[in-house]
């Protein structure tokens, strides 16, 4: 059972403030200059060389973040300044998608209790810092941004089937503006369970921002496959107490 991360429009009046200026929020605007400028750094120093095309995205991006104003949300109607409300700024199959799965060879139970411990998440996904339980469905998520940046956020349980099904989204308000689910399903005539992680999210510096990271290989997609690997290895290498998350030997 895989989840779509869509809903309605929103019906609000974003429409009459897109003309005004700022159309991005302002964690997209400080990402799109750390991105822009290290990405005008390199293609300066690379100008003999294809470097010209970096230093050209670059200057994109820190024109982005300094005027805090996408043309791309202008053409298409989208606005994150006034927003940081998950449904509305990745409501009708806005932003970036990715779904990536594994066959690990554990009992589905256990991996969804040890997913369902969300403190066990930054031992396997390697760009959180932390995650902390604040209520049985609030935590707090810390994770390394662009350009060294620290980036904390709270995130809600918003759906949950036991042994089947994990789905969470960013609370309002948060800086980082993410939706995403994990199923758990029987890997059968195969032994084990298929594990499959399906994100949305708005990136910084927004789809352009996501090509030039996928280009250097941190995309979101390469990430996620990364972390299933490692979740993988580390469920099947050791005998790991799924309640608490700790190696049993």
């Amino acid at each position: 059972m895989n989840m779509e991360l869509t809903w309605p429009e929103p019906e609000d009046d974003r429409g009459a403030q897109i003309h005004s200026g700022r159309n991005i929020s302002g964690f997209e605007k400080w990402a799109s200059i750390a991105v822009g400028s290290g990405l005008a750094v390199y293609g300066l120093s690379r100008l003999k060389s294809n470097g010209w095309l970096w230093a050209g995205m670059g200057g994109l991006l820190l024109r982005r973040g300094v005027s805090a104003h996408c043309d791309i949300y202008e053409a298409l109607g989208v606005n994150t300044a006034g927003t940081t409300d998950a449904r509305a700024t990745l409501g009708g199959g806005r932003g970036v998608n990715v779904l990536e799965g594994v066959t690990i060879n554990r009992d589905i139970y256990e991996l969804y209790r040890f997913w369902r411990n969300l403190e066990n998440l930054p031992r396997f996904m390697r760009h959180l810092v932390s995650v902390e339980r604040l209520t049985d469905t609030i935590s707090r998520w810390r994770a390394r941004g662009p350009g060294g940046m620290t980036v904390d956020w709270e995130a809600e349980i918003y759906n949950e089937v036991p042994g089947k099904l994990i789905a969470w989204r960013s609370l309002d308000g948060s800086t980082v503006v993410s939706a995403g689910s994990v199923n758990f399903d029987s890997a059968s005539p195969e032994p084990g369970t298929r594990v499959t992680v399906h994100l949305q999210y708005s990136p910084p510096g927004g789809k352009l921002g996501a090509r030039v990271a996928k280009l250097f290989g941190r995309d979101a997609g390469t990430e996620i496959r990364q972390d299933l690997r490692r979740f993988k290895r580390l469920l099947e290498a050791s005998a790991v107490d799924t309640e608490s998350g700790q190696s049993s030997r």
